[in-house]
């Protein structure tokens, strides 16, 4: 097992992560292991075996190709057996209707608890809340919470259905990797793409957080149009991680979600033995303190959206297959405005998640850990305390503190699972939060 940092002359000090996005990386943990000039000679260095592990059709557009290049100790293929399919009941694909579930309406969850005397890893602690589309067509997406309080130990998982977005809510996560080692907290993000095999530690004991399964085209940047060229997620703050490898001759378990079924298969050394690798597909993590928040500074209520940090698109311009929109502390100075998201339909789906503190549109009932979900063409909007609250306020510039909520949009309508239905801890009275909204119209003007 190698170090997470190196000393080479061509470099110097290389550090635990490689900064930027979408950027096309080389690292290698033992001087000399990646090839120059060249992707496959002869003979690799180190008795490597060089393989290419392709995220786009071979004649996807120059920038739209994902591909990068691995130096393993052993290839791919000697890191499969004859598969065997096993069960993760809570973890489920779209297409998942169920007849007597409900999913139209407006929805809320208190965090979900950790289940007493179970032991459950990354994997094995998957709880999906929703799904949309269709994984076999590479549409739409699946949400998840995840609660562990077990090491994966020697055990890698790999998801050929969909990139994993990983979005932690209490307890760091150790995530190592094909491609190298990330470590992760509250208010940061890991995005793992498909195919990637990974396992997950973890650091404080127990960990809960987010996940969102991306069946569509990668997660990118979205465009800033007259924002011009900063602000929002800056590309320099996406870390990518150096390689790092093990050399381990001993039983491991690798198992595949494949179209919506899970498949597990023994092998006898460790498979994230990749000594050197470059190329442009590989998993990254961000942390979200670093996301430069814009807004409007005299008057109105801008979109969400310009909260996005992430977005899959699809060909229909500005139509999102997902779309990662976070809530982040910020000032509010706007003048004569009501503040707090506004009452609204969407033709997209929302599923909300929140990280940490209040949100100013839910003071109340929304606590950390707790989810939320508003389907598409479904009214919602801030509760009463709020709208009295935002309605009385005085136009003073107010700074939202200590506060991180997330949403998962979707163009896609988002179908409850069994779980979500009947086992986690619904609110059945979060649609009260809107009760105290009265008629306040009287037929004569003037603010009432």
């Amino acid at each position: 097992m190698t170090d997470d940092t190196r000393h080479d002359s061509h470099y110097g000090i290389t550090p635990n992560y490689l900064p930027g996005f979408g950027n096309d990386f080389e690292t290698e943990a033992l001087a000399g292991a990646l090839p120059r000039g060249r992707n496959s000679p002869q003979r690799c260095n180190y008795g490597l075996y060089a393989e290419q592990l392709s995220g786009s059709p071979f004649t996807a557009p120059r920038g739209k190709n994902e591909r990068s290049w691995l130096y393993r100790i052993r290839p791919s293929v000697k890191h499969v057996n004859r598969f065997q399919k096993v069960e993760q009941p809570y973890w489920h694909s779209a297409p998942h209707r169920i007849p007597d579930v409900v999913s139209l309406g407006q929805y809320r969850w208190d965090p979900l608890p950790f289940p007493a005397d179970m032991p459950l890893t990354f994997i094995s602690g998957m709880r999906t809340i929703t799904t949309a589309g269709d994984v076999g067509t590479h549409t739409g997406m699946a949400s998840h919470v995840y609660l562990a309080n077990s090491d994966m130990g020697d055990a890698c998982f790999i998801n050929a259905d969909g990139e994993l977005l990983i979005v932690p809510q209490l307890g760091r996560l150790q995530i190592d990797t094909e491609f190298g080692r990330l470590a992760i907290g509250p208010l940061e993000i890991a995005v793992i793409p498909r195919g990637v095999g990974f396992r997950v530690n973890l650091l404080d004991g127990e960990a809960r957080g987010f996940v969102c399964e991306n069946y569509g085209s990668p997660f990118t940047l979205p465009g800033r149009g007259p924002i011009g060229a900063n602000c929002l997620a800056n590309p320099r703050d996406f870390k990518t991680p150096v390689a790092r490898f093990e050399d381990l001759d001993r039983a491991h378990t690798v198992t595949m979600k494949w179209c919506g079924e899970f498949h597990t298969t023994e092998i006898g050394h460790s498979p994230f033995d990749v000594v050197a690798w470059h190329g442009n597909y590989a998993p990254y993590q961000y942390d979200l303190r670093t996301f430069s928040p814009v807004g409007a500074i005299a008057f109105d209520h801008p979109d969400p959206s310009i909260f996005t940090v992430l977005t899959a698109p699809t060909p229909e311009e500005g139509t999102a297959n997902i779309d990662f929109v976070i809530f982040p502390p910020r000032w509010l100075p706007q003048e004569d405005t009501f503040r707090p998201p506004w009452y609204h339909r969407n033709v997209m789906s929302e599923l909300m998640g929140n990280v940490v503190g209040a949100y100013d549109a839910k003071p109340n009932g929304f606590s950390p850990g707790g989810i939320s979900l508003h389907n598409c063409m479904l009214p919602h909007g801030p509760d009463s305390d709020a709208f009295d609250k935002a309605t009385t306020a005085p136009d003073d510039p107010v700074k939202l503190d200590n506060t991180l909520a997330f949403m998962f949009e979707t163009r896609f309508p988002q179908q409850l699972t069994r779980f979500a239905a009947e086992e986690a801890p619904m609110q059945d009275d979060y649609v009260d939060c809107w009760a105290g909204l009265t008629k306040r119209f009287d037929g004569t003007p003037g603010l009432k």
